[in-house]
């Protein structure tokens, strides 16, 4: 938790100034999922963020089946080429650079995340012990999913952590 704080401390202190190290998201990224991203050899993640898994799905309103992962990334491509964010790598673990990014809209700096989060289409991650990584990213999901928007209006639409969890779970039973 108190990591988590200095981080979101860190990022609410550079969305005021501009650093080098920023860049911004736009053509030439390759979307892998609605949280991560290569570009120029790179991959990147949004920090705190977990879109819903490709391969999972939901029901939509006229009873079709969809792709879960597919409609979060489908929304981070409308956001990218809507408000054409700027990210900034805040930490790196093996192959992948862990970012915050954030889109001026009407003279207002916005976090990418929470966007993403507050309407719906993507989840607050978890840390090894189900805590949210990022407090601010779980009260935009609790909202959203209190609102029912994005995902959220789908009743059999699955948490990512659940999954995830259950993943664990069942490779530690079969390391046994």
């Amino acid at each position: 938790m108190f990591l988590a704080g200095i981080v979101w401390l860190a990022f609410t202190q550079a969305a005021h100034a501009t650093p080098v190290e920023y860049f911004e998201l736009r053509e030439g990224a390759v979307l892998e999922s609605g949280d991560t991203w290569s570009l120029h050899g790179q991959r990147y993640r949004l920090y705190g963020v977990q879109s819903c898994l490709r391969g999972t799905v939901f029901t939509n309103n006229v009873g079709v089946k969809q792709d879960c992962g597919g409609a979060s990334l489908a929304v981070l491509v409308a956001f990218i080429r809507d408000t054409h964010p700027s990210c900034a790598p805040i930490a790196k673990a093996s192959s992948i650079t862990y970012v915050v990014c954030f889109a001026t809209i009407a003279g207002e700096r916005l976090d990418l995340g929470t966007m993403l989060i507050a309407e719906g289409y993507a989840f607050a991650a978890l840390d090894a012990r189900g805590l949210p990584i990022n407090t601010v990213y779980s009260v935009a999901e609790q909202q959203a999913r209190n609102r029912k928007v994005g995902l959220w209006q789908f009743p059999d639409i699955a948490h990512p952590a659940i999954l995830l969890g259950r993943a664990a779970k069942s490779d530690q039973e079969r390391s046994k």
